[in-house]
């Protein structure tokens, strides 16, 4: 076991941040941070049950439930659970599953600065939306709104719109009487960006030859069904730097433009930066360049010192600190790497907090900037 590290240089935690408070809501509002979730515990049991309501979802899987039910339940659950659980041993904390950790700190954080109550919820596992409702009532029976804000910052089936949409249905099916806001996403939004670009400076002060962007993958189908036009995504040369209606929905479009953003940003030159995507599942084509691949292939290019930054996770969990900081790291050195770096997740930066309660005020202010349409 060991304690959750969360690397923050002390010059980035003494950033000064100032927050006014804005008192004249009309409404009894509420904020609920939603994120992807994670087992109650490391054993295989309860991983198993979090493997199962994950990768059932159809969203995740798209495949007609019988097939997905049978891929799910008879092959893949019962071979990667006991591996998952052990992946999970090696990142657990003392006080618990980091993603919920942080996401706590993170609520915590929040509702420091902001006069509205503020609780956690989880697309899996607990708690779910409806345990966020039901205890955001218990202490505020004259609730009115809940700002839903969606720990995804890009938009993508498998992740942003299955949150969304479970916390809608929670919402629908327990008859509340509150209206239920929620946050669009901000892969290019000017505060998150300030934040996860500042979050990456100080780590950008040692040496190195190469700062890989490494994203969460969705298969490629995901991405030509949600191409609204029918006729862009993954079909245009450069597609993703091609203006297109298409781009409001697309994932790699929008991955894209947070790494474009912040590399100008950061005045890092473009040789010295390239973006992936990791954690595939299945034998379907998804989205490449393959971030495991990346990583075997980069010292064979004379890249021996790397910087990993997953911007698509606000919160460092398995996918951050096993499958890059341990996997990951593993991958480069044995290629022949001299040097690896994980950049940590926005956390509960103080920039990143200082985001979130601009937004939070904003809106409560009158703004439908940041909203949901």
């Amino acid at each position: 076991m060991r304690g959750l590290i969360v690397d923050l240089p002390e010059r980035v935690v003494k950033i000064p941040v100032y927050f006014c408070h804005n008192s004249n809501r009309s409404m009894k509002q509420a904020v609920v941070l939603m994120n992807l979730g994670s087992p109650d515990s490391t054993e295989v049991k309860d991983v198993k049950r979090y493997l199962n309501e994950f990768l059932m979802d159809e969203r995740v899987i798209d495949k007609p439930w019988l097939l997905r039910t049978l891929l799910v339940k008879g092959i893949i659950v019962p071979f990667r659970a006991p591996k998952s659980a052990e992946a999970y041993r090696s990142i657990w904390t003392d006080e618990g599953s980091p993603l919920i950790v942080l996401s706590k700190q993170l609520e915590e954080a929040l509702a420091k600065e902001i006069d509205q109550p503020v609780t956690i919820a989880m697309r899996y596992g607990n708690p779910s939306p409806k345990a966020a409702y039901d205890e955001l009532l218990k202490e505020n029976p004259d609730l009115e709104e809940v700002i839903l804000i969606p720990m995804y910052p890009h938009y993508a089936m498998s992740s942003y719109e299955t949150a969304v949409e479970y916390a809608k249905e929670h919402h629908q099916k327990g008859k509340y009487k509150f209206k239920l806001t929620t946050i669009k996403p901000y892969y290019d939004d000017e505060d998150y960006i300030h934040a996860l670009a500042e979050s990456m400076k100080p780590y950008l002060q040692q040496e190195y030859d190469h700062i890989l962007f490494s994203y969460h993958g969705v298969p490629e189908r995901h991405i030509y069904k949600g191409d609204i036009t029918g006729c862009h995504c993954l079909k245009v040369d450069n597609c993703c730097e091609v203006a297109s209606p298409a781009h409001q929905y697309c994932y790699r479009h929008q991955c894209w433009q947070t790494t474009k953003i912040v590399t100008e940003h950061l005045g890092i030159p473009k040789e010295k930066w390239g973006f992936s995507f990791q954690s595939r599942l299945g034998r379907d084509p998804w989205l490449q360049p393959y971030t495991a691949q990346r990583l075997e292939e980069l010292p064979k290019e004379g890249i021996k010192k790397v910087l990993v930054v997953c911007p698509a996770f606000v919160s460092d969990c398995l996918e951050t600190l096993e499958e890059i900081a341990e996997e990951g790291k593993e991958t480069f050195m044995h290629a022949g790497g001299e040097s690896f770096t994980m950049i940590p997740c926005l956390n509960v930066h103080p920039l990143w907090v200082a985001a979130l309660v601009k937004w939070v005020q904003e809106y409560a202010g009158g703004s439908k900037e940041m909203v949901l349409t």
